[in-house]
Order: structure tokens, then C-alpha cells, then sequence
């Protein structure tokens, strides 16, 4: 590592005439600066060799190169590895593993450079404030670039869009991040959103996010196009033994608007406006391998949100949750996998403030069901009731599918390309028996005995449900199948696609 002197040669050297002295200069600095670093890792060795229990005490621990980054931020990572921070004292090997965390712990936050270089070095023995035992730790690192700019293109099923994304990272010198985005595309026809993000107490696994959003989009399934302008908050926090947390607040102003000349008699009535006030939770426990394309592992989720219920406000009010599991098994190393999934969900209808009864679902919060990512073999949203031409959506769904996985011949089970065979199906319900009171609206006790009949109803005959093969690619921002599909159980208006279909996206039934 550099010495305060020899930057201020380096600085001299750079106001030279002559380019190519400058370069020698440079070239016998970088050459000292590697020794210096070489010697270093010479004494970590030798410190170490056979002595891991040996006691040690850190009596300091240094970053360097971090410029922008605020001191007391960098603290609230390094000061929990001084021993006078520790009620027990260390070994060696406690010591080094402590380092290498919170080496860890700086990487997660995102704003250095991969890897952050380690250097443990003894103090000056003339020094009479040190012991034997003490250790200097240093850590190097590096920053990135203050700024990131992306544009692009993006093709998915039935969309197509262009994007420019901007970043800000270290915004105010405690990994802040400022993140703004805006696309236009076919379906998606604009969305814009601004971000702010920064961990809490220097804790990479502990975040705040403030966002502000609008967007449009064309729902052509269901006639009309809905326009949502809003904001949201949350708080992510995730677990050592890898479960995230999200907990968020989020205001929305929803507009069904533009419908088609033939829209149904379902979409026209809940066209309009609608404010939705809702808390939001959502858990993930994530073990597999490789999510894209795991060979092994598991994953299971669920989301929640209540809306509108209490002081919450808004005019809609319920209570929406979903759950999902997925789970890989390897055929021993042949690379054969099998990957089989479950997800499922109900809307339950809650009373709003300043109503004495449950309201319906909208065509906003309902779910939709089909597509070339989840049940591959219909159109998408084209599981569930219809009204006409249109999706209208369901208030209660379950659907589960199976793949089996194959290397390509000839171009080995390394790469990410695989051939598929699958099959997967589903059923999405609205609620039945809507039973009314003497004033037409739908009492406590008859939601619940509707949710509960509803429910039961999902295993009465066969799902709908398709079958096929295909070819699969994990690309590393995300999954490209292309399918070959033949349905085989279909219920009267829902829409099936035979032949082939083209899907991208993160996440596959």
C-alpha cells in the first residue's frame, strides 16, 4: 500500500513533460507497491502457519481507497472487529474468519470493487501501546464508478419494450443508492419510477426503499388499459440462514381506462378510478443452486396485503395472499433434472372504512392465470371466468406443473441450454355463491362461506392442463423457453394455444 509520501511523488511525477519517464516512474512505484504487498501476505502466512489458536488481539482495522465513502458508515462495519469492542478475546482463526465477514459485508452493499484485498500486518514492536499479540488488519477497497447508464431493447411474450436506466451509487456517502428507469414498449406502453435505497445501521442486510412510480399498460385480454401512478415504502431485511423479509406500505391511484368498443359488461363496471392504501409482506426462502435453471434445491414464497382495511383508507378492502414451493432433484451427474412446482392464492373481500358490508373484487386485484410462464398452453390470462371476450380474473387459484430437464447432444450439460418436457395446469375461480342480504350486498358471513366453497371447488373434475417440450436457455438476466404445447383438458371460454410459444422472464411455474 501506498505511503502518504510516496502519493505525493506520484502526484509530482504526473505534472511531468516527458510521458515516457512518467510511465517508468509509475512502473517502479507499482513495483514497490507490489512488493510491499507481496512481504504482507508473506507475514499473514507465516503468522498463521500451525498457530490458529493462538491468541491475538486487532488493535486496528484500516480501509483504504475509500474516499467517498462516509468514515462513520465504514465504523459501523469495522468497529465490531476490535477487541475492545469484544467481551472474549480471539484466536487466530476466530480473527480471520471475523475479517473475512466483514470483507463480505462490504461487498453485499454493492458500491466496491470485487475483491476487496486483505492485508494483516503486525504493529512497529517499538511501539510501547502494543503487545505481542497485536494485529493491524487493512482492508483495500475500492470504489466504483459514482454513476451507471443503460439502454436497451427487451423482447417477452407478446411485449416488446425500450429502456434507459440510471443509477447513482453511493449517493451520500453510506451506500444510498438513486435509481431511475423509463421504457416504452407494446404492452407496457410507459413506465417510469424513482428509487431510493440505503441500508440501515451499515447493515447490507437491512434496507429502506422509498419509490415513485407511473406507468401504463395495455390489457388486452381484458379490454382496456390501466394506468397506475403512486408510491411505496419498504423495509427488506434478510436472514443469515437466507430468508428476505419485505415489509412496505404502498398508496396507488388505479384508472381502468380506454376500454375497447366490445368490452364486456365486467370490465365497463369497473372502469374508472380507484385509490388502493395496502401493507404489504412478502418471504422468500431460496436454496436453489441456480434459480433459472436450478439442478437442485428448493425455494418457497409468499406475499400478503391488506388493503384498505382500518385506517388504511383507499376504497377497496381485502386481504390477498399467495404462496408458492418449487423444488429441483438431479438425476446423479447426468444432468438430467426434474423440477416440479406449487402456487396458490385467494382474495378474500374485507369491509372498508365508512361501509357496513364487503365489497366485490375489482378487475385490478384479481388474479390472472395462463401464458407462456406459468401455465404454458393458453393464452395468457386465458385460465379462469370470462365474460365475453375478455379475462375478467379469479378470486382463488391453484396451479402446478412439472419439467423434465435434458442436456443438448453434443453440446454437454455445462451450458446453460436444455430440452424440456412438461406438463402443467391449473384452475382459477370467482367466488361462488355470492350470497346477498335483503339490501343486495354480501354480509361477513357469506364472504367466508363463499371463500370456503370456493376453495373446495378447486379439486371438483381435472384442472385445466397442457402438455409439451421445448428448449430452455438461461441467459444470466433471465430464462428464454421456446415450447411446443397441445392442451389437453380445457373448460368452455377459456383459451388455449396449441403449437408453439415463446416465453422470457425470472420466475416459471
Amino acid at each position: 500500500m501506498a505511503s502518504p509520501q510516496e502519493d505525493d511523488v506520484f502526484e509530482r511525477l504526473k505534472q511531468k513533460a516527458d510521458p515516457a519517464e512518467l510511465r517508468k516512474q509509475e512502473d517502479e512505484l507499482n513495483a514497490r507497491l507490489y512488493a510491499q504487498q507481496h512481504k504482507a501476505q508473506e507475514r499473514l502466512a507465516e503468522l498463521v502457519g500451525d498457530n490458529t489458536t493462538l491468541p491475538v488481539t486487532i488493535s486496528s482495522v484500516r480501509i483504504l481507497n475509500a474516499n467517498r465513502t462516509r468514515r462513520g458508515f465504514l465504523q459501523g462495519v469495522v468497529d465490531p472487529l476490535l477487541s475492545a469492542n469484544r467481551d472474549e478475546p480471539y484466536t487466530l482463526a476466530e480473527a480471520l474468519k471475523e475479517v473475512h465477514n466483514a470483507t463480505e459485508k462490504l461487498n453485499r452493499f454493492g458500491i466496491f470493487k470485487s475483491p476487496i484485498s486483505v492485508f494483516i500486518d503486525r504493529p512497529d514492536p517499538t511501539n510501547p501501546a502494543t503487545t505481542p499479540t497485536d494485529i493491524d488488519v487493512y482492508l483495500s477497497a475500492y470504489e466504483r464508478g459514482n454513476y451507471t447508464i443503460k439502454t436497451g431493447t427487451e423482447a417477452g411474450s407478446s411485449e416488446a419494450d425500450a429502456y434507459i436506466n440510471a443509477e447513482l451509487r453511493n449517493l451520500l456517502g453510506g451506500a444510498e443508492t438513486l435509481n431511475a428507469h423509463a421504457s416504452l414498449g407494446t404492452r407496457t406502453r410507459s413506465a417510469y419510477s424513482l428509487a431510493f435505497n440505503t441500508p440501515i445501521a451499515s447493515n447490507p442486510d437491512l434496507n429502506f426503499q422509498v419509490n415513485g412510480f407511473a406507468s401504463s399498460t395495455l390489457k388486452s385480454w381484458a379490454s382496456h388499459e390501466e394506468v397506475l401512478k403512486g408510491g411505496n415504502s419498504k423495509v427488506t431485511y434478510s436472514t443469515k440462514s437466507g430468508h428476505r423479509h419485505e415489509f412496505g406500505y404502498s398508496g396507488i391511484w388505479r384508472q381502468v381506462t380506454s376500454l375497447a368498443g366490445n368490452a364486456s359488461p365486467t370490465i365497463v363496471a369497473d372502469a374508472g378510478d380507484s385509490f388502493k392504501s395496502s401493507l404489504t409482506h412478502s418471504w422468500v426462502n431460496d436454496k436453489r443452486d441456480y434459480p433459472l435453471l436450478p439442478s437442485s434445491g428448493y425455494v418457497t414464497k409468499t406475499v400478503s396485503e391488506l388493503a384498505g382495511f382500518g385506517l388504511l383508507g383507499g376504497d377497496v378492502s381485502f386481504l390477498k395472499s399467495e404462496a408458492e414451493s418449487q423444488v429441483a432433484l438431479p438425476f446423479g451427474d447426468t444432468g438430467i433434472t426434474l423440477t416440479a412446482g406449487l402456487r396458490g392464492g385467494f382474495l378474500y373481500p374485507l369491509t372498508p372504512a365508512g361501509s357496513n358490508a364487503p365489497q366485490h373484487s375489482r378487475i385490478n386485484d384479481r388474479f390472472q392465470l395462463g401464458g407462456p410462464t406459468d401455465v404454458r398452453g393458453f393464452r395468457i390470462a386465458g385460465l379462469g371466468p370470462h365474460d365475453g371476450p375478455d379475462a375478467v380474473g379469479g378470486d382463488v387459484y391453484a396451479a402446478g406443473g412439472a419439467s423434465l430437464l435434458f442436456p443438448i447432444p453434443r453440446v454437454g450439460k455445462e451450458t446453460p441450454l436444455r430440452f424440456q418436457t412438461f406438463i402443467n395446469g391449473g384452475r382459477l375461480l370467482a367466488l361462488k355463491g355470492k350470497d346477498k342480504d335483503k339490501e343486495g350486498q354480501m354480509d361477513s358471513a357469506a364472504v367466508q362461506n363463499s371463500v370456503k366453497r370456493t376453495v373446495k371447488s378447486l379439486t371438483d373434475g381435472l384442472p385445466s392442463c397442457a402438455a409439451g417440450f421445448g428448449l430452455v436457455y438461461a441467459h444470466p438476466i433471465a430464462r428464454f423457453e421456446i415450447n411446443f404445447s397441445l392442451p389437453l383438458v380445457m373448460r368452455a371460454a377459456e383459451q388455449s394455444r396449441k403449437g408453439l410459444s415463446f416465453g422470457v422472464g425470472v420466475e416459471f411455474l
